[in-house]
């Protein structure tokens, strides 16, 4: 039977995995919606496209954040001091792209498509700026120096590629789930795969990053006492089907593409 460590381990890898296939898709969707809206229908086509699982997704991170904090408090601790130059900006991109989400409907008439320019511009620069800053962090990680920003050529390359990684995942899942024009560009980008399956292979992808950053932490020497992950681990293990369950059944009600558009 494996230790409540080796769970713990394997509840942080799964959350951040979830967190990095779901989320990775809106974010990504949000990084090339310059490209696949041309006109402001458009663009309201290509956010109902992830709208539904804006929050779900999110969720995921959450989790993470409350496994990492409550399991290995003395790694979070030095991890996020020493990232807090990458942790700000990447908290940043956060809230502003969810800003241009939520406030993009909520001016109308002759001053509503100045805003809703503007809301669109902060939805892509917040996306893009998540996805570099987690590119950065993890080249940190990856790189061996968890407990300090990366730097020089390393970073950059890193960042860019997880970048790149982001925006093909969310183009994957703009080929699934959108109609019309927005589905042609989309298309054009991706290939003549079979819909559906470069969004699969990127999942896969976007799937071994954090696995991959988590092989380069010393998370079990890390954990916290027996006790506490006694208490955590049990309660995660209720808890995580219950997230899988309504995760899978938001994406089942929202299974077919998108052919109008909506506001969140």
């Amino acid at each position: 039977m494996p230790s409540v460590e080796t769970l713990a381990v394997a509840l942080l890898g799964f959350y951040a995995s979830g967190y990095f296939v779901l989320a990775g898709a809106d974010i990504g969707t949000g990084m090339v919606a310059p490209y696949l809206g041309r006109t402001d229908r458009e663009r309201r086509l290509v956010i109902a496209s992830f709208a539904p699982f804006l929050l779900g997704n999110e969720v995921w991170l959450v989790a993470t954040a409350g496994v990492f904090v409550g399991c290995f408090p003395v790694l979070e601790g030095e991890l996020l001091t020493g990232q807090f130059a990458v942790v700000v900006p990447l908290l940043a991109g956060w809230v502003v792209r969810d800003a241009g989400l939520w406030l993009r409907g909520r001016v109308t008439g002759r001053a509503g498509r100045g805003w809703r320019a503007g809301c669109d511009g902060a939805v892509v620069c917040g996306s893009w700026t998540v996805a570099l800053a987690w590119g950065w962090l993890l080249a940190g990680v990856l790189g061996g120096t968890p407990g300090r920003v990366a730097t020089g050529a390393v970073a950059v390359v890193t960042s860019v590629a997880v970048a790149a990684l982001f925006a093909a995942h969310g183009l994957g899942f703009a080929t699934a789930r959108l109609t019309g024009p927005p589905y042609e560009r989309a298309r054009r980008l991706v290939g003549r795969t079979r819909a559906g399956a470069s969004f699969a292979l990127t999942a896969v992808l976007m799937a071994a990053v954090p696995v991959a950053a988590g092989t380069a932490l010393p998370l079990a020497g890390a954990a916290a006492d027996g006790a506490t992950l006694g208490l955590l681990v049990p309660a995660l293990l209720v808890v995580t089907p219950l997230l899988v369950a309504v995760q899978a059944g938001t994406w089942w009600v929202f299974r077919h593409r998108v052919t109008g558009p909506s506001y969140l």
